[in-house]
This record gives structure tokens, C-alpha cells and sequence, in this order.
């Protein structure tokens, strides 16, 4: 047999066959970029180690968490068949799920070195925790704000809810500037924050609208952050549905509008003309 024959020996390719082209994926990591950022909701940066490939990918727990803590507040929120009360009844909720179960997520991101979603998910973990138990009177939040030391007469007064409502700026503006960031990863990443900005804002006019009195308005406000809050969970669920997929390899792909090829970042850039100009050099004389 010929054994330069390709016909006859399948397993020999001649070299000259294949040829190897530059592209924004071949100078970066092996996954392909649209797999790796719905798998990480993280631009596909270069960094040493492959723990990505050895552990579990965090980020469908965290998104899990994030969901089952967003809807149910929603319905809260909402008034929904007459549940109320902040959600007392399903602090736990709050604190393992919402909280807990992404503080978890975000150190899994930490570990593999996902830094952006981990930030993330750090953020959002600790809402949820601050959240759940400021409800709580072990931690009295109140007690402050009330002459006779009575934690839930404290919790009503207009400096408590002025309090509460420089929380909420800060945390809006700590969003924006995620969703800034999240423009190198996909579309459904960044429609979530874009709802969760103006989701924040709205809680923000609530507290400050308590404070001064408008309990009508603050009560509009208080149902409108609810159904923004049901909107958030459209997108963020839409993702843990596709890496849930991936996750078992689905015969099916939902796709997440990749972004990072319409946004090249700075490291792909210097890559990417190290490429082009390398032929360059090479005809230049020495």
C-alpha cells in the first residue's frame, strides 16, 4: 500500500492539506467564544490553568439561585393573591437560595478565574443576604431609627427609609457599571442588567417616596419594581435554561447573542494586529 495515499491510509493527512488561519478565537482559549461566554456569562480572556475543565460550571447554580429568590419577591411585591409583608414568610428563601447558593456560585467563578461573573454574583449574593436579614430582628436594623428602641417602630420612620434609599443609588450605580462591562458578553446579560438598573431605580423612588410621605406613590412604585423584577427574570432564566442545556449536552442550543466578536477587546486587538504585522516584519529587511 502507498502510504502517501490518503484514500488508502485514512489516518495520514499531508501537512500540506490543512492550514491553520488567524482568527479572534484561534489567538484566545480552545472553546469556541459563543460556548464559552453562555457557559460563563465571562469574556473569553487568555489566563493560565484549565480548572474550567476540571471542576463543574458555577454559573447555572448561581442563576438558579437568582431565580428562584427573584420570582417569588415579584409576586410580593406585586400583591399577587395577597401575599405581602417583605417576604417574611420566605426569608430562608432569601438567604440560602438568593444568597448563599450564589455566594457559592461566585466563588466557583473566583476558583476558575471568571472574575467579571464572579463579581457578579459576589454583588447579587450579598443583596440577597442584606436583604433577608435586615427582616430578621436578631438584627434589630431599626432599633436606631426608634426613640423607645422598638425594632419594628424603626423600621417605619422617614430616616429609616432615607437610609435605605442611598443603599439602593449605590447599588444602581455598581449595575451600571456592570452593565457597561457586560457589553463584551451577550445580549441576555445585558437586556437583565439593563432591567436591573432601572429595577433599582424603582426601589430607590420607593424608599425616598416613604420618606417623604407619598405612600400612594411609593405604592406605584412598589408594584411597577415588582413586575421589573418578574422582567428581570425572563433573560436570567433564559440562560440558565441554555447552560442547563449545555450542561447535558441537549441535541438543542438556544442561542444568547454572543457579543464578544462585535466588541473586540484589548487584549484580541494587540493579538490580532501581532498577527497581521508579523508577515510584515518578515519581508522587512534586518
Amino acid at each position: 500500500m502507498n502510504s502517501d495515499n490518503i484514500y488508502e491510509d485514512p489516518h495520514r493527512v499531508p501537512q500540506h492539506s490543512l492550514r491553520q488561519y488567524v482568527t479572534t478565537d484561534s489567538v484566545l482559549l480552545p472553546i469556541p467564544r459563543d460556548t464559552f461566554e453562555k457557559l460563563y456569562l465571562n469574556p473569553k480572556l487568555p489566563h493560565k490553568g484549565s480548572l474550567h475543565k476540571t471542576f463543574g460550571n458555577p454559573t447555572p447554580i448561581a442563576l438558579m439561585g437568582f431565580v428562584l429568590s427573584a420570582l417569588p419577591m415579584s409576586c410580593i411585591q406585586m400583591g399577587w393573591r395577597g401575599a405581602g409583608g417583605n417576604g417574611g414568610a420566605i426569608l430562608p428563601v432569601y438567604i440560602f437560595f438568593g444568597g448563599l447558593v450564589q455566594i457559592l456560585g461566585a466563588i466557583g467563578e473566583w476558583l476558575i478565574g471568571n472574575t467579571f461573573s464572579s463579581a457578579l454574583f459576589f454583588t447579587y449574593g450579598t443583596f440577597w443576604l442584606v436583604n433577608g436579614t435586615s427582616e430578621m430582628p436578631f438584627f434589630a436594623v431599626g432599633v436606631n431609627y426608634s426613640p423607645t428602641g422598638n425594632n419594628l417602630e424603626g423600621q417605619t420612620t422617614d430616616m429609616f427609609y432615607a437610609t435605605v434609599g442611598f443603599y439602593y443609588i449605590f447599588l444602581g450605580v455598581l449595575s451600571f457599571v456592570y452593565l457597561i462591562c457586560s457589553i463584551r458578553t451577550n445580549m441576555c446579560l445585558v437586556l437583565g442588567l439593563i432591567i436591573l438598573v432601572v429595577d433599582v431605580g424603582m426601589f430607590c423612588g420607593v424608599y425616598f417616596n416613604l420618606a417623604l410621605g407619598n405612600y400612594g406613590l411609593a405604592g406605584g412604585l412598589k408594584v411597577a419594581a415588582g413586575a421589573l423584577t418578574m422582567a428581570l427574570c425572563a433573560p436570567v432564566g433564559y440562560l440558565f435554561i441554555a447552560q442547563i442545556l449545555e450542561a447535558v449536552d441537549f441535541p438543542i442550543s438556544l442561542p444568547v447573542g454572543d457579543l464578544s466578536t462585535m466588541i473586540l477587546g484589548k487584549t484580541q486587538r494587540a493579538r490580532m494586529a501581532e498577527q497581521v504585522n508579523k508577515p510584515l516584519r518578515d519581508f522587512l529587511p534586518q
